[in-house]
């Protein structure tokens, strides 16, 4: 069997085919499914492209945050994804039809690099679909939040959309304008599609904990008032057609609507949400939810990429801090600090004024300029990691103070595909007295550089499709495996107490093996999750409480930090000890990095693949 190709480029071959039709795969399998679909045989590189633009056709806002909203497929960009239970129909619908696809297509046609491909794409979407067959909740599809609850104090598009526009959707013209304000029309029946969700799983008991509703509500009654005040998307038209030069953007439209039909869905939310808690109780935990185990168990294998059970999961979390205590222990105690558990004398440690920031806006200086210097010094440090070089497109910016109270401590991802829109690290600075001087490198080191933005500059030069879909183990695993590196690089030599910093982020993330399962599986309360930290492992209160009720809205998803880290370094061992003096740890990060953002069992293949290579 051959493979049929076309004398055309890519973006001709795709030209007459529409954003969401699909290609049949004649020629190559026998597909039997949408008769209207007209047969054209396809390489599998066209597929992957049209797969990756089958599924931006529901999540347009990808689409702009990627920069793939163009050409023919500009119309993503006037649009926002369907959040109604039928959209979302439409949505598994649509993955369905094209994992069917994708597993028709012989392999013997695929080279490596398109085999690992279609492995992310058959994970990814099998994934998806297990999630969108559950009776409620928000499924990630190639991303890493696990959500019960479809709007909640980290969840919903009260504050995703917002962020969004303020952030992502271009003003470069007057047609970015005009899209601009299609969008703000049509974010009404957003939330409106939400709040059908939120009331179809109240009517099955799915109601959040009662203090997740308390954070929520408040958050959603500064986002109407931001609105009533025209600050939620208004503003940032009229600065941003400013800066752009436009003469004619759409303000008073823009004004009208956010004035208008935005605030009055924003309030039918609220309004949810406190008849929500007249019924809402203290139980933190997915076991005391309907279908909860069956709900758990599904979250645990999207966010780790394994079938691990809660109990091994919890018991490799604390087999894991224990180990790293040991580590830090003798660190405490060159430094003064030998009474008392590591928990309690990293406790000690943190009230230490001498890593302490400032209060107020002069700490908030302090730290952006202490993150600009950390970033200026791994960047010169990478040659020393990596063969394959990037140069990433930066910023470091404030969490949305809106988010604050429900955001964790920070976080970053990679800019678009075309350059034009940055990397961020968004940073909390609700106080500064979540960070510390001796933690905020290793935090730099996992948000930016080696880790997210870096690793999302890699996985942006792949297909279209692998640029869309991450792995929770991959993307924290290597975040964590970033802060390893920074730390073998030196960045810690002159500081040790920088790198207690650096060891206590990693057993943190074992932590969160442990509290995650005790929360959703064994029935701990939410004070007892936040005590775990703070005795364990000597972590802040005021950090802690926020990410325990992180857990408790996105349930799985804080397990894949460590046991994505604990499999890289196990893989990285592997080829250390199978290639002896041929190994080369540039070239092991490059294997990993290149091969994109992969499931635990593909990165195996990947990796397999670069020691047979390295020992020919």
């Amino acid at each position: 069997m051959t493979e049929t190709r076309f004398n055309v480029t890519r973006r001709q071959t795709l030209a007459g085919l529409g954003a969401t039709t699909a290609l049949a795969l004649t020629g190559c399998s026998t597909y039997s499914g949408d008769p209207d679909i007209a047969p054209v045989s396809v390489t599998p590189d066209e597929w992957l492209e049209q797969v990756g633009y089958n599924l931006l056709g529901h999540e347009p806002e990808r689409a702009t945050s990627l920069g793939v909203d163009t050409g023919q497929y500009a119309n993503l960009r006037s649009t926002l994804e369907d959040q109604s239970p039928s959209g979302q129909d439409a949505f598994a619908a649509t993955l369905r039809r094209d994992l069917e696809m994708t597993k028709s297509y012989p392999r013997n046609l695929l080279n490596d690099e398109q085999r690992t491909s279609f492995e992310v794409l058959e994970s990814g979407y099998q994934l998806a679909l297990d999630g969108f067959a559950l009776p409620y909740g928000d499924t990630p599809v190639g991303s890493w939040r696990t959500a019960p609850y479809v709007v909640i104090q980290n969840v919903g598009s009260y504050l995703g959309v917002p962020r969004f526009m303020q952030l992502d959707h271009p003003i470069r013209s007057e047609d970015d304008a005009d899209a601009f304000l299609a969008r703000i029309e049509q974010f009404p029946s957003v939330l409106d599609g939400e709040l059908a969700r939120m009331q179809e799983a109240r009517a099955l008991g799915v109601i959040p904990p009662d203090f997740l509703i308390d954070k929520a509500i408040p958050q959603l009654e500064l986002t109407i008032a931001s609105a009533q005040k025209g600050e939620l998307f208004s503003s940032a038209l009229s600065e941003r057609s400013g800066a752009a030069g436009l003469k004619r953007p759409p303000i008073e439209g823009t004004l009208e609507v956010e004035g208008g039909p935005v605030v009055a869905a924003l309030q039918r939310q609220l309004d949810e949400l406190k008849s929500q808690r007249a019924e809402a109780t203290g139980a933190p935990g997915m076991r005391e939810r309907p279908y909860g185990e069956e709900w758990y168990q599904w979250a645990l294998r999207s966010s780790t990429t394994t079938t691990l059970t809660p109990d091994e999961i919890h018991r490799q979390g604390l087999e894991e801090l224990d180990a790293l205590h040991a580590q830090m222990d003798p660190i405490l105690r060159e430094i003064g600090y030998t009474s008392g558990s590591v928990g309690e004398r990293m406790q000690g440690l943190s009230a230490d004024p001498r890593y302490k920031f400032a209060e107020g806006d002069e700490g908030r200086a302090e730290i952006f300029a202490f993150i600009e210097d950390r970033i200026s010094w791994i960047k010169g440090q990478m040659p020393r990691a990596f063969n394959t070089l990037v140069d990433p497109n930066l910023e470091v910016v404030r969490i949305p103070i809106a988010e604050e109270a429900g955001a964790p401590g920070a976080y970053g991802g990679a800019g678009s595909k075309d350059g034009t829109i940055p990397g961020r690290f968004l940073i909390n600075l609700r106080t500064t007295d979540l960070h510390r001087k001796y933690d905020l490198a290793d935090l730099t080191f996992h948000e930016a550089i080696p880790g997210h933005v870096w690793e999302g500059e890699y996985s942006n030069r792949l297909p279209l499709i692998r640029s869309i879909l991450a792995f929770n183990p991959f993307s924290e695993g290597w975040a964590l495996y970033g802060e390893q590196l920074a730390d073998e690089l030196g960045a810690y030599d002159e500081f040790k107490v920088g790198r207690l910093g650096y060891l206590q982020s990693l057993a943190f993330r074992a932590c969160r093996m442990v509290v995650d399962t005790g929360l959703h599986s064994k029935g701990w309360s939410r004070q007892r999750a936040v005590n775990f930290f703070v005795e364990r492992n000597g972590s802040k209160e005021q950090e802690v409480a926020s990410e325990v009720d992180r857990y408790c809205s996105w349930p799985g998803q804080a397990t894949g930090y460590k046991l994505g880290h604990s499999r890289i370094t196990d893989l990285r061992q592997k080829a250390a000890t199978a290639l002896g003096d041929a190994y080369d740890m540039k070239a092991f990060n490059d294997a990993v990095i290149l091969g994109g953002n992969v499931p635990m069992d593909v990165l195996a293949k990947n990796v397999d693949r670069y020691i047979r290579g390295a020992g020919a």
